[in-house]
């Protein structure tokens, strides 16, 4: 199937990451309204015609989530509306992706409701970065690319690795020990786990237990991302308390919720 010109469209929410990316391709971001009504209502327009064109929206889902995942299905629905070829849903960060599985009776499957909303808003495609589960993907009966920051973190860390004192991963719990484990073989070092458990519904974990040595090693501490910043500050605390020297950070997703 043939597709026109590339058109790029950006949301409110990342627009310096949009810029970025028309200007390596050097492709302009084309112009469009976005407007607030004062009973909160979303209003998109477009300047001008996509008719037969490629169409990709660079719209990142991160707080306010509710609004920009709104304002994403809006703009997708509005390039469908007005006869795009194809459109590509670009997504750095895609909500919801914690809730994607039934481990709770009575609760919902709600990263299975996002993807169904993309969907029906009229996305050919998607395009997202390290989710949190990688079942997310099966979520979605369209084709779509997860992109990952893997090979950029370890590349920076092997260009430090010489300056550590015996590194070891640590991975902030085991929903994240395969990809763990990636970095780990791919620095060719030790990995180490802590075990994290959730008391409730709420954003507060725990983290209980450290399996494995980080005693006298500098400690790698990796994860997917930081939303409140608990779980990784109790991370650092539990392999400090196990003699870990110095401590490195690294992850993909900064929330950084309040």
């Amino acid at each position: 199937m043939n597709f026109g010109d590339v058109k790029l469209y950006a949301g409110t929410a990342c627009p310096e990451l949009a810029t970025s990316v028309a200007n390596y391709l050097n492709v302009p971001l084309c112009d469009r309204d976005v407007v607030t009504f004062p009973n909160d209502n979303l209003f998109v327009k477009l300047h001008s015609s996509v008719r037969g064109q490629d169409c990709y929206v660079i719209q990142t889902t991160s707080a306010p989530v509710h609004r920009n995942l709104m304002e994403l299905l809006i703009m997708i629905q509005t390039l469908r509306l007005d006869s795009a070829a194809r459109i590509t849903a670009v997504i750095p960060y895609l909500c919801y992706a914690r809730s994607d599985k039934k481990d709770q009776p009575r609760i919902p499957i709600t990263a299975r409701l996002v993807a169904d909303m993309i969907e029906v808003a009229g996305a050919d495609r998607y395009i997202t970065m390290d989710l949190h589960a990688g079942q997310i993907q099966g979520f979605f009966s369209i084709p779509g690319d997860v992109l990952t920051a893997f090979y950029i973190h370890v590349d920076y860390l092997r260009s430090i690795k010489d300056r550590m004192h015996s590194p070891v991963v640590v991975t902030a719990d085991l929903g994240f020990a395969k990809k763990a484990r990636n970095y780990a073989a791919a620095l060719n070092i030790p990995l180490s786990f802590i075990e994290k458990r959730r008391m409730g519904n709420d954003a507060k974990a725990q983290a209980l237990t450290l399996i494995g040595d980080v005693y006298d090693r500098d400690a790698i501490i990796v994860d997917d991302e930081v939303d409140t910043g608990g779980s990784i500050a109790q991370a650092v605390n539990l392999v400090k308390d196990n003699g870990a020297r110095n401590v490195y950070v690294i992850f993909v997703h900064p929330v950084l919720s309040l």
